[in-house]
């Protein structure tokens, strides 16, 4: 008797739970219509696969070093060059192939030949003229968003200039788009101008990417909304611990996004 009745508190509590939960993002959903005028959107890894190639390109260049270090060795040599590198070059196609350059020519201490760093540059050009083919559900739930005329619709992502910009024109969703952003960084600073040059308050815009370190995180920080929409495959230097907050909301695909707004 005793055993069924802690069952039945155990349901009990269950069931309270997922109401309690299904009350919550009900309500946080209803927070995001009502607050929100500008949405925000990163492009690498959000609108199209991106990280996936510069993993190629990487094995690539760790295979032309194996006989100078195990593959977990190169891979910590290039990303330690990388955030040494951040500063000068930023982020980006070119920024990466100059530092799988520098990390051949260090692995190697200087013995690589130059048809081998040839490869590499090979190996990194493509990394310029990606398809930038929109991700499922993308296209349709770009077009209703813009059809509703509810939102302004902004691009705000980091990397080089002429990289984003062209793929973004290769993309096709470039007449979704009210504006364009291309910045070097997107700390909480970037996040405060983006919304003094749309002219709203922080609590006014919703950013949605994949990163929670640079689409999540700072611009929670500043007051204002986000939607994190995981992607299969993560760079290291944007990998932080999971976290939840009362201005954000998790979606598993883009298209979910219309279930929110």
């Amino acid at each position: 008797m005793k055993a069924a009745k802690k069952i039945l508190i155990l349901k009990y509590r269950i069931t309270y739970e997922k109401l309690y939960l299904c009350r919550l993002k009900i309500l946080k959903m209803n927070a995001f219509k009502q607050n929100i005028k500008v949405i925000a959107f990163d492009a690498d890894d959000t609108l199209w696969d991106n990280e996936p190639f510069f993993q190629a390109a990487e094995h690539v260049a760790a295979s032309l070093l194996a006989e100078y270090g195990t593959p977990e060795e190169i891979s910590k040599s290039l990303f330690d060059i990388e955030m040494k590198n951040m500063d000068d070059y930023g982020y980006g196609a070119v920024a990466f192939t100059m530092s799988l350059i520098e990390n051949a020519v260090q692995m190697s201490r200087g013995k690589i030949s130059g048809t081998d760093i040839g490869k590499i540059i090979e190996a990194g050009r493509p990394l310029v003229r990606l398809k930038a083919t929109p991700l499922k559900g993308v296209r349709k739930t770009l077009e209703t968003l813009k059809k509703s005329g509810k939102y302004t619709l902004v691009v705000f992502t980091k990397g080089e200039l002429l990289t984003q910009e062209n793929k973004l024109k290769r993309s096709g969703l470039l007449p979704f788009f009210d504006k364009i952003f291309i910045v070097t960084d997107k700390k909480e600073e970037d996040y405060i101008k983006l919304c003094s040059e749309m002219g709203i308050a922080p609590s006014e815009l919703l950013m949605i990417g994949n990163s929670l370190r640079s689409d999540v995180l700072p611009a929670l920080n500043v007051g204002a909304f986000a939607v994190h929409i995981p992607a299969e495959v993560m760079w290291q230097h944007e990998v932080i611990d999971d976290f939840e907050n009362e201005r954000m909301l998790r979606v598993g695909e883009f298209d979910k996004l219309l279930d929110i707004l």
